[in-house]
């Protein structure tokens, strides 16, 4: 789910009075940053009040992870779908974030961005500004400086005390079943004190442990950091140059900053020093084929799994073999983590991995950065291709889950390859638009639209896919405009699949804007142009389902029943779920016009099956809208009163007031008054405003999967 907490990889310990100062700290001041170096447990102790600070906050807490974020466009995107924003609107999309979180009180956590640093900053004070019930923690390297800004420097863990020990033990406990044995706890102490207490250097020592004795491994440690101590004795006023990993140059703790009220802890940069020694000495136990995949691996923005890692990173002197062992490697000595069905990897590691990446030299980052655009560029072609098909949804959340990897592979294909960047850039319309991704699918549109030498098929789809995205944002002469533009390149070049698309957005433009007649004639005109089987194209069946909506909107409520009765039953066998969920959504309105209040009832509820399926956000608070006035007509007056206030907040996170097709606005009315009179407008209200206040997507589904 959006915003949810990042997974714990080990058990919480220590940390009670931070824990206990930031959760007082939360909970009387609306901005508090939770600063330190890498790898110290930020993240952990943010994650756990955050978690332990929900019940405060009447809409909760949102978790965006910022770690992938690469540019201030991607930030908002990250915030808006932490919060549950999936904005459809033309307004800037920070000011739409701010109007959302105006409305509730609640905690946003913001977990690292340092690469994005002064957007982050800004950001934070427009939204403080903006929302008076938002408190803001920040879980990264330095504070944003910003006045009221409460700063807690985290240190390590006490390297004599019980909370050290218990982590180091753990560990040891993962990757070894007997755990310590009771003549090792004496060593143990001795290597948390020498790794000062430093989480991340105290689990990759832990993690050794496997393959090690702890004697050994105690000495092999205490040799690197020796030379570390002996070194730094030597010329105490210069930076450590030597030792284990004194080929990688100084990135982790250079920006331990503190801000107004924060404690330097003593000794900080020298325990950046041992938690660099740390990584350097278990990157030196790695194979080398295991560090080379240490330094690829670093190409992915996110999470990756194993197909992804085999062809993005093979290649040289790396096959396909070594990389599925090194992966397994790598977690064994906890340079990876377990994220799903794949693995992550820590930003502290992958900043080691990448200064190796970058000291490979120019060739082998490029041949990287071009393996990753093309892999994840074939992925989006097989997606289009299989739209019409059981996979579908499979698809959808490959895109929502991909997107920060699929944004990095277009923003490589525009500069390196730009008539490629244009194909996948269109096949990403729909698939984008349902993940609330619409702001970021018309600015790429726009951008490979700028190439003045990509013609065919490519610009085609770009054309009519970004009139789609200039429908859904309301801003219907652009529409028109590049549909028809759009129709006019198919026709010229003969382009079937393009005709349709264009037809489909003009269409879809038509409908919205009240004019059903035009939308079945650009319909109809898209169908005779490119005749075949129903089910031969995602295009023809977008432009039979623009015909079905004119065909309601006209009158023509039989008509329109048969077509979307055979059409549904197509999408069924074919395991199609977003035309299906419109074709539902038809019938519904049909049978509701018609008065019959429980078949309508069934397929609005079937219609939100399939919106819940692809998680699409507009689309469900269309559905709402239906469901609320069905459930009005079959007498069922509270729960239709408490629909048609979580239809409100649904409508709210799509950045849009309520919308929908003309036909259902005087249905809705009527409906909703019968309901109204029958429960008294007091009741009425109490329980729409109920529904309201309650979590929509929790409560929409409890519905769903409850009985009828």
């Amino acid at each position: 789910m959006p915003g949810q907490n990042p997974y714990a990889h080990s058990t919480f310990v220590g940390r009670e009075r931070e824990r206990s100062a930031l959760l007082d700290a939360v909970r009387t001041r609306r901005l508090v940053s939770l600063t330190g170096p890498g790898g110290i447990g930020k993240t952990r102790l943010a994650r756990e009040v955050s978690a332990e600070a929900a019940g405060k906050f009447a809409h909760g807490t949102h978790w965006a992870d910022l770690g992938p974020v690469r540019d201030a466009g991607q930030l908002l995107t990250e915030v808006a779908r932490a919060v549950g924003l999936a904005d459809q609107s033309s307004r800037p999309r920070a000011e739409a974030l701010c109007a959302y979180l105006a409305r509730q009180r609640c905690l946003l956590v913001l977990d690292s961005g340092e690469q994005v640093w002064d957007a982050v900053r800004d950001l934070a004070g427009d939204l403080l500004t903006a929302c008076p019930g938002l408190t803001v923690l920040i879980s990264a390297r330095r504070p944003l400086e910003l006045v009221e800004e409460y700063v807690w420097t985290l240190g390590p863990l006490p390297e004599d005390g019980p909370e050290a020990f218990a982590l180091f033990a753990e560990g040891v406990a993962a990757v070894r079943p007997s755990g310590l044995a009771p003549g090792e706890r004496a060593v143990a102490a001795r290597i948390c004190a020498r790794l000062e207490g430093i989480p991340l250097a105290l689990e990759l020592a832990a993690a050794r442990a496997a393959r090690l004795p702890l004697d050994e491994l105690a000495r092999r440690l205490e040799s690197r950091l020796d030379t570390l101590v002996a070194e730094r004795q030597a010329d105490p006023g210069t930076e450590w140059h030597g030792g284990i990993g004194a080929e990688w140059p100084e990135v982790i703790g250079t920006e331990w900053h503190e801000g107004p009220g924060a404690a330097r802890h003593e000794g900080g940069p020298d325990r950046h020093r041992t938690l660099r020694t740390t990584i350097g000495w278990s990157h030196e136990l790695c194979l080398p084929a295991d560090r080379l995949l240490w330094a690829r691996l670093t190409v992915f923005r996110g999470p990756f799994d194993l197909q992804a890692a085999r062809e993005v990173c093979a290649g040289g002197p790396l096959t396909r073999g070594d990389v599925t062992a090194g992966l397994d490697r790598l977690l064994a000595c906890s340079v990876l983590r377990r994220h799903g069905r794949g693995w992550s990897m820590l930003d502290t590691l992958a900043e080691y991995g990448a200064q190796w990446l970058e000291r490979l030299g120019t060739d082998e980052h490029e041949e990287l950065a071009a393996r990753h655009a093309a892999y994840y560029a074939r992925l989006v072609r097989l997606a289009d291709e299989e739209w019409l098909g059981p996979r579908q949804i499979t698809w959808f959340r490959w895109a929502r889950e991909a997107y920060g990897e699929v944004n990095a592979a277009l923003a490589y294909l525009t500069e390196y390859r730009p008539d490629e960047a244009l194909d996948v850039s269109g096949r990403l319309v729909f698939f984008w638009a349902c993940c609330g991704r619409l702001h970021e699918m018309r600015a790429r549109l726009e951008t490979a639209l700028k190439n003045p030498s990509a013609t065919g098929p490519h610009r085609t789809r770009a054309l009519w896919a970004l009139g789609v995205a200039y429908a859904l944002h309301g801003e219907y002469a652009a529409a028109e405009e590049v549909s028809a533009r759009g129709a006019e390149t198919a026709e010229r070049e003969r382009d079937r699949e393009g005709m349709l698309g264009a037809a489909y957005a003009g269409g879809l433009t038509a409908l919205l804007t009240g004019d059903p007649a035009a939308a079945l004639a650009r319909a109809e005109a898209g169908l005779d142009a490119a005749p075949g089987p129903d089910a031969g194209s995602p295009g023809r069946l977008r432009c039979l389902l623009v015909r079905v909506f004119a065909y309601t909107a006209l009158g023509e409520r039989e008509r329109a029943r048969e077509e979307a009765e055979r059409l549904r039953a197509l999408c069924l066998a074919l395991g199609e779920r977003w035309a299906l969920s419109y074709f539902d959504y038809q019938l519904a309105l049909v049978h509701l016009g018609g008065g019959r209040a429980q078949p309508a009832l069934r397929y609005a509820r079937a219609a939100l099956e399939s919106k819940r399926a692809i998680e699409d956000s507009f689309g469900t608070a269309l559905c709402l809208d239906l469901l609320a006035a069905t459930l009005s007509a079959a007498g069922q007056a509270e729960r239709a009163a408490r629909m048609s206030g979580i239809a409100e907040s649904f409508w709210a996170t799509s950045g849009h007031p309520q919308r929908g097709t003309p036909e259902l606005a005087p249905l809705r009315e009527r409906y909703e008054a019968l309901a109204r009179g029958a429960l008294g407008d007091e009741r009425w209200e109490l329980a729409r405003r109920a529904g309201r206040r309650t979590d929509a997507r929790e409560a929409l589904y409890s519905w769903l999967d409850g009985p009828d």
